[in-house]
């Protein structure tokens, strides 16, 4: 478990760098999948995007977040279309 991310759940944004660039997201829940992976579910405002995507909710491995920083200055908001992570059989945290 990572203590800095839990913190930051429903609290702050965060830059996360994630699949080759930087993303601004706002964390929603942190914890286990049935696999045991750590996930972290986050609406993303901005940034690096695989699937094309840079907006929208995304459920990123925590073991695959290769930095992630404080965005001090963005106030966080819980998105429309925010519902608990059906994916996290553990959680961590969550807003």
């Amino acid at each position: 478990m990572n203590p800095e991310l839990s913190a930051a759940v429903g609290l702050i944004k965060l830059t996360i760098w994630y699949g080759g660039g930087a993303r601004l997201i706002e964390p929603h829940a942190y914890g286990l999948s049935k696999k045991g992976k750590e996930l972290l579910k986050a609406f993303q405002v901005s940034g690096h995007s695989n699937s094309g995507h840079p907006t929208g909710w995304k459920t990123f491995r925590v073991d695959r977040i290769t930095a992630l920083l404080p965005a001090d200055d963005q106030p966080f908001q819980i998105q429309p279309g925010w519902t608990p992570a059906a994916e996290l059989i553990t959680t961590f945290a969550t807003v």
